[in-house]
């Protein structure tokens, strides 16, 4: 099929169209040579409008516009649909409404198809010019107007003759302003395209400069857009009547009141709580359903778990780590019936907590460290902040709608621009705006800003907000309505325009922490504000560092001259004498103070003497790795004299027009949309309402506008999809299973009455998610073992009804903080930059070890080409742009790092080395309290007997491969005895006991 362009250059190039136009207007309108021209032949209104009333009206008509495409008027036939124009004048193979209709597949399922005779008429009509009896008398009744061109200069123009930079004083973002002109007067005449001033620049090439594109990341106008300005300015340069398209009070022609009725779309209503006989096993209203539902299916409840396991199973779900013998001795001793709850308030009272659970946020919000994209994958110094904002917010219980206002529209909610002071909370609503600053974000370089990839990162945004909190996938709608949903295309832009204020594809600041562009406000995507404690405490880091840095560089270049010398010297000895002195004063003479004879010795001795860098570490191993350590150290040090900035989205004001892109690209724009949200969430009849925020205009108020949409109490989606989540985390399996996707496409709910008395209860309890985990904890539920009966096996294989705990395997953080703790190397030191990471040649990645161990592993460097091996081997999530459910894979890399890996080795002799600093050379009390602090649990007389005898089987070798090679284990610290107790433990922390929890 020929493509819309080319068609397009074709047409006009022949004369036969009237106008190809875009955003909003008409896209293609044959134009008769003259009004009596082919009377005969067949015209819209006569021949093919009786047809389309009677098969199409029903689904393409007023009431309902199914793809957009309205089928009753002569302008919005030729306006098409969502896919573009639906009529080729002359070639009806190539138009879409006749190949629909041919083909069978309009009108849908086979209903009422066309007559041969009625796809007959149609084809000729088509062929025929496709005319139309309306613009018989009025050829010019469908005019290029401002609204076709905006688009165009937004794309070509505006970025230098726009909001911040106007070259020549000239402003190219609206009709008004083109004709205001710039220094040389206006820049267009009306009526007069060869006297126009940018129809000269354009053609020969001036505009846009070609030097500067690159750099300003646009393209040249290409020959139909030139062709349209031209038609514009020689129609008069006529101004739209369009206006954007939003929800009004009237019904929504695209979406009907049936497609509302999905469950998903409904508001959640609190069901009666089911009262099933036989209570006894009722901690919670959440026993009510799951028990009910259970004993529809001719099942009960698992028993409930012994303590050491409801124990370990609460600590590793809130802190994703074990817990010490101790704090399982005072449990155990505890008496109060009421001790697994006050464990479980405790918890969630522990700073550890939004380690925890603040990761599963990250997840959702794609968090990274880096940009992503391209080889380079630059990394962002300040994420970090977001990161922590996160973990302090969870572990203030923040209310969750709270947490979704501040992450949305956290700009919006203060005038952070004129406050004197910049309190924690304004600090707290800027940071939380990194919320949708996380997807990857290749723009920092200039050939990969161009408006293509600017509208990934926006899609990007959008994907993340609405998978992590609307549950529906709106990506699809980018390009076309969706095919399962009722969310058409029109609405995914109406998102964007929400977004636009700060997300503007012709208004863009890039991610870097410097300033590479001459169309930026602050000049770059960070904001300059920190905390005053901060702010002193970075002075007097950078003050110290500094002083280090210097002393390093001064180190490293005394030693560079020192080997230079050495080298120099070594060179000098095989030349003959009477030159050595003379080419030493040459080396210390500058090139310009050099007498004829110098420039001659120069010419034929100076490279051989000259020793740089480079060239030392190439012919000096020992210096080259000296060299390398301390450059890593300089950086490692240059990273924490950067002074404090956020990462931020925030408000910029004045936003481009947002136009719906026919199949999602930019350079074809149709119809001019307002701001709005998934109108099939909305009773279709009212309208988004925006108040503008703070600072007036520089605050458009959409983003707010859309986070009290989200929080409405009755939102049909908002509290399920959270609460939906929370579930997931705690049975590995969420009510809904595809968390992202509540859609028609999406697994429908397991438990549909249960998910809303959850959803409802999360805003009647203020949106705490503190109290949805204590809610879930305390039930019966959760209580209950793990252990699968034939029944179960035989009624419920997949355990979807929940008569029994499913067991989990550790996710790769919990693991890795897990080897750390229990081995006595975990450094719990919260908050701050993250901790670089060690790559060796080979690929293995892990993370620079502190003066104290190991950090946990959310506070570790989330770089995307570079994540940390053990975590990469146990799933951890590549963020493209996020992750909403994490896989659980069995694969072999993962027993091969644990059983090979040399840190982990090294975790496991420090694990060693604690027990015997904790119970001394015992070896009974040795395996007993490795069991205690691996698995929470005493030994089993079996266990404890098979541990002994294999602890005595690793030390007899030990000791005799020590008196065969004493030399071997001289320097090395540990008897054969440390040495088996180290084999001993590096096998717990390789079994499933300690990988699983039960």
């Amino acid at each position: 099929m020929m493509c819309h362009r080319m068609l397009c250059c074709n047409l006009i190039a022949m004369g036969s169209l009237a106008m190809v136009v875009s955003g909003g207007g008409v896209l293609i309108a044959a134009t008769p040579e003259s009004p009596d021209a082919n009377a005969a032949e067949p015209t819209f209104e006569k021949h093919v409008q009786p047809i389309l009333r009677d098969k199409c009206y029903g689904c393409h008509g007023v009431e309902q516009r199914k793809a957009d495409l309205n089928l009753t008027t002569t302008n919005s036939v030729m306006q098409g649909s969502e896919s573009g124009p639906i009529i080729v004048p002359g070639e009806a193979e190539e138009s879409l409404l006749y190949e629909m209709v041919r083909q069978g597949l309009m009108p849908p399922d086979g209903k009422s198809p066309l007559s041969a005779a009625e796809l007959e008429t149609i084809r000729n009509w088509i062929v025929s010019g496709a005319r139309f009896d309306s613009l018989r008398t009025a050829e010019n009744s469908q005019q290029v107007t401002d609204q076709n061109i905006i688009p165009i200069l937004h794309l070509r123009c505006t970025v230098c003759h726009g909001k911040y930079t106007r070259e020549a004083e000239l402003d190219l973002r609206s009709r008004e302003s083109i004709l205001k002109g710039g220094k040389s007067g206006p820049a267009l005449v009306p009526g007069n395209v060869e006297g126009s001033l940018m129809i000269n620049r354009i053609t020969v090439g001036e505009m846009p400069p070609r030097q500067e594109m690159v750099k300003v990341s646009v393209k040249p106008m290409s020959s139909l857009e030139l062709g349209q300005l031209k038609a514009w300015i020689e129609q008069g340069a006529l101004a739209s009547s369009f206006s954007p398209d939003v929800a009004t009070t009237e019904t929504d022609p695209l979406i009907t009141n049936a497609e509302r009725q999905f469950w998903s779309f409904q508001s959640p209503i609190a069901a009666v709580v089911p009262t099933p006989q036989y209570s006894e096993r009722l901690r919670h209203p959440i026993d009510g359903f799951i028990l009910h539902k259970v004993r529809e299916n001719n099942l009960e409840l698992s028993p409930e778990a012994d303590e050491i396991t409801l124990l370990r199973r609460a600590y590793f779900d809130l802190l994703g780590l074990p817990p010490t013998p101790r704090e399982v001795d005072q449990f155990l001793a505890d008496g109060n019936p009421n001790a697994f709850e006050r464990i479980i308030d405790r918890l969630l009272a522990s700073p550890r907590y939004g380690e925890r659970w603040g990761r599963h946020w990250l997840d959702l919000a794609g968090y990274s460290d880096s940009e992503g994209g391209q080889h380079a994958d630059a990394v962002r110094p300040h994420a970090f902040r977001y990161r922590d904002y996160v973990i302090r917010a969870l572990n203030s219980d923040k209310p969750y709608d709270q947490f979704l206002h501040q992450q949305i529209a956290g700009d919006e909610l203060a005038d952070y621009e004129n406050s004197d002071v910049l309190t924690q909370e304004i600090y707290d609503n800027l940071v939380a705006t990194g919320f949708l600053r996380m997807g990857v974000d290749e723009t920092y370089a200039n050939i990969t800003s161009f408006v293509p990839d600017r509208l990934e990162v926006i899609d990007n945004a959008i994907e993340t907000l609405s998978s992590a909190v609307i549950g529906l996938t709106m990506k699809c709608a980018r390009c076309h309505s969706h095919k399962f949903d009722p969310i058409p295309q029109r609405d995914y832009y109406r998102l964007t325009a929400i977004f636009k204020g700060a997300l503007d594809e012709h208004d863009w600041l890039k991610p870097n922490a410097k300033s590479e562009g001459i169309h930026t406000h602050f000049g770059l995507r960070y904001l300059p504000y920190a905390m005053a404690d901060e702010q002193k405490a970075w002075r007097v880091l950078d003050h110290v560092v500094q002083h280090q840095i210097d002393a390093l560089r001064s180190t490293s270049k005394a030693r560079e001259e020192e080997l230079a010398k050495k080298y120099r010297e070594q060179l000098l000895a095989k030349l003959p004498n009477r030159l050595h002195d003379d080419l030493r004063i040459l080396l210390d003479t500058p090139p310009g103070e050099r007498d004829e004879v110098q420039q001659e010795l120069a010419e034929k001795y100076e490279d051989m003497l000259l020793f740089d860098v480079d060239r030392l570490k190439e012919i000096d191993s020992e210096f080259k790795q000296f060299s390398d350590r301390t450059d890593a150290q300089i950086k490692t040090l240059e990273v924490k004299t950067m002074p404090p900035q956020i990462r931020a989205l925030w408000e910029r004001g004045q936003p481009s027009p947002t136009y719906i892109l026919i199949r999602g690209n930019h350079e074809t724009p149709g119809r001019l949309v307002g701001p709005g949200v998934p109108s099939v969430l909305t009773d279709g009849r009212t309208p988004f309402e925006v108040e503008p925020v703070g600072s007036g205009a520089s605050k458009t108020g959409r983003r707010l506008a859309l986070a009290h949409w989200l929080t409405k109490d009755n939102h049909p989606l908002t509290a399920r999809v959270m609460v939906n989540r929370i579930w997931k985390h705690h049975f590995g399996r969420g009510i809904v299973e595809t968390l992202d996707d509540f859609g028609r496409a999406g697994a429908r709910p397991s438990l549909p009455q249960l998910l809303d008395w959850l959803a409802v209860d999360f805003v009647q309890g203020g949106w705490s998610i503190k109290r949805m985990h204590r809610n879930i904890m305390t039930s019966a539920t959760y209580r209950q073992a793990s252990q699968v009966s034939p029944a179960h096996l035989r009624l419920d294989p997949e355990n979807r009804l929940l008569a029994h705990m499913p067991l989990q395997r550790l996710d790769a953080e919990s693991l890795r903080d897990t080897l750390l703790f229990i081995s006595g190397r975990l450094d719990e030191t919260p908050f701050g930059p993250a901790d670089l990471l060690d790559v060796r040649e080979d690929g293995l990645v892990t993370s620079v070890a502190l003066p104290g161990g190991w950090r946990r592993s959310v506070y570790v460097l989330q770089r995307r080409s570079q994540p940390v091996t053990l975590l990469a081997n146990f799933d951890l999530p590549q963020m493209s742009p996020n992750c909403i459910q994490r896989p659980i894979s069995t694969v072999a890399p993962q027993a091969l790092h644990l059983l090979n890996n040399r840190t982990v080795h090294q975790l496991a002799q420090a694990f060693a080395e604690r027990v015997i600093a904790e119970v001394g050379s015992d070896p009974d009390r040795q395996i007993k309290r490795v069991y205690r602090i691996a698995l929470s649990r005493h030994p089993s007389q079996e266990e404890a007997g098979i541990g002994l005898v294999r602890l005595s089987q690793l030390s007899a070798k030990w000791n005799s491969q020590m008196d065969q090679d004493a030399s071997r284990f001289e320097a090395a610290s540990g008897d054969a005895a440390t040495r088996a107790l180290g084999n001993f433990c590096h096998a717990m922390l390789n079994s499933a006991a300690l990988l699983y929890v039960d």
